[in-house]
């Protein structure tokens, strides 16, 4: 991969009590340098999240990235993010990164969600992509991938985490910069 090739990462951060989740995008090219941000919000248990990176994307306007990476697929708790929705209107492969193993969201999802709330997340989650292992480095992460091969994905999640760190720079730089914005947003609001 060109060490040019920008990917947009999103991430999110929201504190106790919350009812928004603040999601950052950050455009990082694959050789570390960080090329732009973009903020939006989406409630806190809600069912906005897919919107919400859709609007954070088209806010960005960047026609170079080449791939999208978001942290997981249940941000802001369960606000699940629907993969196949995004690659859709942004154009690009799409690929959710996690970083622990898991034996899904369903028992989760069943405990905390019951009727409609229930259905519809478990309709959205269960159309997702399998999560694939990739090995980084000494690390492991797992991935999704829609508009693209699971080599493709592996490939890009590997151009874009520098060794030792486990974690792709995109997401990593989102994630910061999504904590810093909450707790400016929490101070602000105190």
């Amino acid at each position: 991969m060109k060490r040019g090739t920008r990917a947009l990462g999103v991430a999110e951060s929201f504190g106790p009590d919350a009812e928004r989740s603040t999601l950052c995008g950050a455009v990082v090219r694959a050789d570390r340098v960080v090329d732009g941000f973009a903020y939006e919000t989406c409630r806190v248990g809600g069912t906005d999240a897919t919107e919400a990176i859709r609007s954070l994307f088209r806010e960005l306007g960047r026609e170079d990235v080449r791939h999208l990476l978001v942290a997981g697929v249940a941000p802001a708790w369960y606000n699940l993010v629907d993969l196949h929705t995004l690659h859709e209107v942004v154009g690009i492969p799409v690929l959710s990164v996690s970083f622990e193993e898991s034996e899904g969201l369903e028992d989760a999802l069943a405990r905390e969600f019951d009727g409609e709330a229930l259905a519809r997340r478990l309709d959205t989650y269960r159309a997702q992509p399998p999560r694939r292992p990739v090995d980084v480095g000494d690390d492991r992460v797992f991935v999704r991938a829609v508009g693209c091969d699971d080599e493709t994905a592996a490939r890009v999640v590997s151009a874009h985490t520098p060794e030792g760190s486990g974690r792709p720079e995109p997401l990593r730089v989102a994630r910061l910069a999504a904590r810093a914005a909450d707790d400016l947003r929490r101070t602000h609001d105190a």
